[in-house]
């Protein structure tokens, strides 16, 4: 009789994200080639951090989803500590994410099982475990001040800002009946 190995059908919530694991790995590469491993104590592994980490990423938000409209929700898992809104680096205007912090860990495991994956402002919304939010991370990183993702966008999305930046400036938009 072939043996059957058990296997989990859903994976662990509580494990890092794959954009999480490749910024910890790129990190960890420039800092093994750049410095003296006895100049300084190893930092924890992302893992490590993770394991009681009390803040998540929320992702995939329209751009005229309130505060109020986060807190409400994300309230109904556990006792929010703080909230900060994803803002572009210019306009300081919302651009489609967040940080919540809660005060305990499992408050924050509960969020990832229910309240990730479900709509908010008919968008599904993305949640992620986050090693803790450091002033300057509520900017997006996109040239043109917002996320890097909606630069790109080629499709009409109504619900962050029409076409994405480098869609709009190199004329494409118009050619489909939006844009400029």
């Amino acid at each position: 009789m072939p043996q059957f190995q058990m296997r989990n059908t859903v994976e662990r919530l509580d494990k890092p994200s794959s954009y999480a694991m490749s910024k910890y790995k790129k990190r960890k590469r420039t800092d093994d080639a750049s410095t003296n491993p006895d100049e300084r104590p190893a930092s924890p592994s992302l893992e490590e951090k993770l394991s009681d980490a009390t803040t998540l990423y929320v992702g995939n938000l329209s751009f005229y989803t309130t505060e109020e409209q986060i807190h409400e929700l994300f309230s109904k898992s556990g006792e929010i500590k703080r909230l900060v809104m994803g803002l572009d680096r210019f306009n300081k205007t919302p651009c489609g994410f967040c940080f919540v912090e809660y005060y305990t860990h499992e408050d924050a495991l509960d969020c990832l099982k229910y309240i990730g994956g479900t709509k908010l402002d008919e968008r599904i919304i993305r949640t992620d475990l986050d090693e803790g939010f450091a002033e300057g991370r509520q900017y997006g990183r996109g040239k043109s001040g917002g996320q890097v993702r909606d630069e790109y966008r080629e499709e009409f999305d109504p619900g962050r800002g029409g076409y994405g930046k480098r869609f709009e400036q190199e004329g494409y938009a118009n050619e489909y009946g939006g844009g400029m």
